[in-house]
C-alpha cells in the first residue's frame, strides 16, 4: 500500500496490491494527534472554558482500511463502502472495495452518522421510530460507534452487502483493528 501525507496530516491511500480499492482518502484534513486542545491564552482563565477533543489518528484510519478490505474479503468478497465520521459530523475516512455501488456510500455515511450521534449500534435503534425520522440517519444493520472512555467519538458505516448483519460483523471488525 502506498500511502501519502499531506499538510494537516490528512491521508490518502493509494492502490493496494491485489486491486481491491476502487477509490480511497479522506474528505478533510485530519488532526495530526489523537487530541486536540484550543486554548484562548489570554491569560484571563479562559483555558477553563475549552476542553480536549478526542479524534481518531491517522495510524487507527491506516488500520481501519486495512481492516475493511480484509474483513469484506473473508465476508464473501462483499462490494461495500466504509465512511469514519467524527463526533462533530466531519467525515475522515471514506473506502470504497471494488464494485462497490454508488449507493453505498450515501448508506455507510448515514449508518457512521446515525452510531455516533446515537452512541449505539445502528441495529439496536431499527425499532426507534423518532430516531427513524431524524433527517440523515439510517437505522439499517452496519454502523457502530466508535468510544472513548464510554463516550462516542466516531462512527463506522459500511454498507453495500446483500445483508446488514454482514455490514454490522465488518463494521464490528474494523472496530476492533482501531483498538476500542
Amino acid at each position: 500500500m502506498s500511502i501519502r501525507h499531506f499538510i494537516g496530516g490528512a491521508i490518502a491511500l493509494g492502490a493496494v496490491a491485489a486491486g481491491t480499492f476502487g477509490a480511497a482518502g479522506t474528505a478533510s484534513a485530519a488532526t495530526p494527534s489523537a487530541a486536540i486542545t484550543v486554548h484562548g491564552g489570554d491569560g484571563k482563565g479562559h483555558d477553563e472554558a475549552t476542553a480536549p477533543e478526542r479524534v481518531l489518528t491517522n495510524s487507527a484510519l491506516v488500520r481501519a482500511s486495512k481492516a475493511l478490505v480484509d474483513s469484506a474479503r473473508r465476508h464473501g468478497n462483499q462490494h461495500v463502502t466504509m465512511v469514519i465520521m467524527e463526533r462533530s459530523g466531519t467525515i475522515r475516512l471514506v473506502v470504497r472495495t471494488r464494485k462497490a455501488g454508488p449507493q453505498t456510500y450515501e448508506s455507510a455515511k448515514r449508518k457512521a452518522y446515525t452510531a455516533v450521534a446515537f452512541g449505539q449500534p445502528t441495529s439496536a435503534l431499527a425499532g426507534n421510530e423518532t430516531i427513524k425520522q431524524i433527517p440523515g440517519t439510517l437505522v439499517l444493520p452496519g454502523g457502530v460507534p466508535v468510544k472513548y472512555k464510554g463516550f462516542p467519538i466516531a462512527g463506522i458505516g459500511v454498507g453495500g452487502a446483500p445483508d446488514g448483519r454482514i455490514d454490522e460483523a465488518i463494521a464490528n471488525d474494523v472496530l476492533a483493528a482501531i483498538g476500542h
